[in-house]
């Protein structure tokens, strides 16, 4: 199945990506694991209002009254001042740290993991979520060692966050490997961006209605709609990969 000239869950496409890909970079929320779902997204945003309002800022734009995703809210402290932001963003840390400890794995997730460890590969996460959060996650899940880095948010600047290319350049830097024979998995378009800013190659995985239109737009070069289907096509490749 093809939309925008992106083909989607086409075996073929992604065996090919994936055999010529030295390093592939993970983005955390989605192709890993669902971090909100014990904790809701919502709940966390109202929370980082009231550290804005415990600050003064009783009074925010509708936007940022009505948004359900923290990191709007994060992005306007930052806006307002330094310490805003740094309060903010502490605030944002340590929920998504107890998000992580009860966060469900996406299905399909670890088993890509394990596969892609199996063949001698390296294996990087490239997150927005704080550098925290995805450690609680891989020590919880005994992932740690599977993981070559961790690229995530370990400061207040929410500049520097996908589509940003930095945390993406980050990643691809300490691995030592050239861009393009790195891929860049992720659920949104901002990760599709910071992937193509940085020259790696993309996978969109579209576990959401809708999503397969939003990552075709900043042209994913595929779209796979379960982390079963990467998973699969790795333990049926009989030594392929390695």
């Amino acid at each position: 199945m093809t939309t925008n000239h992106v083909v989607i869950d086409d075996p073929e496409a992604l065996r090919r990506i994936l055999a010529t890909t030295d390093v592939l970079l993970l983005d955390f929320d989605g192709p890993v694991c669902a971090i909100f779902a014990n904790v809701p997204a919502h709940y966390v945003a109202d929370q980082l209002r009231n550290v804005l309002a415990d600050s003064g800022h009783t009074t925010l734009p509708a936007e940022v009254e009505k948004t359900e995703d923290p990191f709007d809210v994060l992005t306007y402290a930052a806006a307002l001042g330094t310490d805003e932001a740094r309060y903010v963003e502490a605030a944002l840390r340590a929920h998504e740290v107890e998000a992580a400890a009860t966060a469900p794995p996406t299905p399909g997730a670890h088993d890509f993991i394990h596969a892609w460890q199996a063949t001698g590969r390296k294996l990087a996460i490239v997150s927005n979520n704080s550098q925290a959060a995805v450690n609680t996650y891989l020590h919880r899940h005994n992932l740690t060692p599977l993981i070559h880095t961790v690229s995530a948010r370990t400061n207040s600047d929410p500049t520097l966050l996908k589509p940003n290319a930095h945390l993406v350049d980050q990643a691809v830097a300490s691995v030592n490997v050239r861009p393009s024979r790195c891929t860049l998995i992720g659920d949104s378009s901002s990760d599709i961006s910071a992937g193509r800013a940085t020259g790696t190659r993309t996978i969109g995985y579209a576990n959401k209605p809708g999503k397969v239109a939003t990552l075709s737009s900043p042209q994913a070069h595929a779209i796979v709609t379960s982390m079963k289907i990467p998973a699969a096509i790795l333990n049926a490749a009989d030594g392929e990969f390695r």
